[in-house]
């Protein structure tokens, strides 16, 4: 039974599901910026590039650090083991590829990026598939942690975006391939906010409405907040080093202590719908994941998510890389193009985790159709 089917059919009310905790947290932990850049191979503490649509990167392949051989066979009797966010990858995918493979799958999770880096970069796990986000990319390459890739074995990687198959932040999809993207709006209900928060001329402005106190949270996330308050004054560049900016900014948020009692948590996906919250800043899989937690009696139409429909707002993405210290490499490369299978991105994301692979056969249209997207909620793709 997926995740979607229990929700439906147990009528259990949306407060007692999410005792179990948050179940989207994939996207919600910043690496540490005070975290060495180093480690590994003499790489010491230098300064990496940081990768920007206008400063893209190609990652080294290292001398000690080749791709494997083409044309190798898949490893025997061995057990692929999987390093993911808890309850980010629909188990019955990765049962069918153990069941197609000849294999077993093992799925380990971690709670935050920090956690995972140190846990691989001590050198006593042998996972072979991970999931970071770009901003560890960096250091997993020049540490030698991460495994560059043999593009022969993942023909799907041409199902993604295109814009996604050689990314600015790994020209050439060296290291990764894509898993999820999402944006970061503003969710809230409107049956409790009177508020067009859409129209307004500065929707983010809805946060310091004094009318929501004690009902406005923002993701407990550094560079999300920092970034929204950014967006606020119009700075697109969210990724600024200007001490004004970031200082006007830091400024910004702190009134919504005393302004509004403002709340921090990444539950936005039960929050709204059960009410506790009625503004969120949220994630895009969230608000999809939102409409299966709303208690009974309570309609979809309740749920509203903004994003700012012509562009220029945050955009944050999951992938899946090649740990170098993993015992099965050829596996591993199968279950990166297994992931790519357009079929299966779809049901992960359709039938369980609620945040969208960057697929080309993906659109708004088709989402709504198939019922996996409500129509008020198709801003969320």
């Amino acid at each position: 039974m997926t995740r979607r089917e229990f929700l439906r059919r147990s009528g259990v009310t949306a407060v007692a599901l999410s005792s179990a905790g948050a179940l989207l947290e994939a996207c919600g932990r910043a690496s540490n910026p005070n975290a060495s850049a180093g480690g590994g191979s003499g790489s010491g503490s230098s300064v990496l590039p940081l990768a920007r649509r206008d400063h893209p990167v190609t990652w080294p392949i290292y001398p000690d650090n080749p791709p494997i051989a083409s044309g190798l066979s898949p490893e025997k009797n061995a057990t692929l083991k999987i390093y993911n966010w808890a309850d980010y990858l629909y188990k019955k995918i990765a049962n069918d590829f153990a069941k197609h493979y000849g294999c077993k799958v093992e799925i380990s999770t971690f709670a935050d990026v920090d956690e995972a880096l140190a846990k691989v970069r001590t050198g006593q796990v042998d996972f072979d598939v991970y999931f970071p986000d770009p901003s560890l990319l960096g250091k997993l390459v020049v540490s030698r942690l991460v495994r560059p890739i043999n593009h022969s074995y993942i023909p799907n990687l041409s199902n993604v975006w295109s814009n996604l198959q050689s990314p600015f932040y790994d020209v050439g999809s060296r290291y990764t391939v894509p898993y999820t993207i999402y944006s970061t709006g503003i969710g809230w209900r409107n049956d409790h906010v009177s508020v067009d928060v859409a129209g307004m001329s500065n929707p983010y402005d809805i946060y310091w409405n004094a009318a929501y106190k004690g009902k406005t949270y923002l993701l407990d996330d550094y560079r999300e907040t920092i970034s929204m308050a950014l967006l606020r004054h119009g700075i697109t560049d969210i990724n600024t080093a200007d001490p004004a900016k970031i200082n006007m900014a830091k400024d910004d948020l702190t009134q919504l202590i005393s302004q509004v009692d403002v709340k921090l948590d990444t539950s936005d996906y039960t929050d709204l719908p059960e009410g506790k919250s009625w503004i969120h800043q949220s994630w895009s899989g969230s608000l999809i994941s939102a409409q299966w937690y709303l208690p009974k009696g309570i309609p979809v139409t309740a749920l509203s998510y903004w994003y700012p429909p012509a562009g220029g707002g945050v955009v944050g993405q999951d992938n899946i890389a090649i740990l170098k210290s993993g015992k099965n490499p050829v596996l591993a490369h199968l279950f990166l193009n297994w992931m790519l299978d357009n079929k299966n991105a779809y049901s992960n994301f359709v039938d369980f985790n609620g945040y969208q692979p960057p697929m080309s056969d993906i659109d708004p249209d088709r989402l709504v159709s198939d019922q996996a997207v409500p129509a008020n909620l198709v801003s969320s793709v």
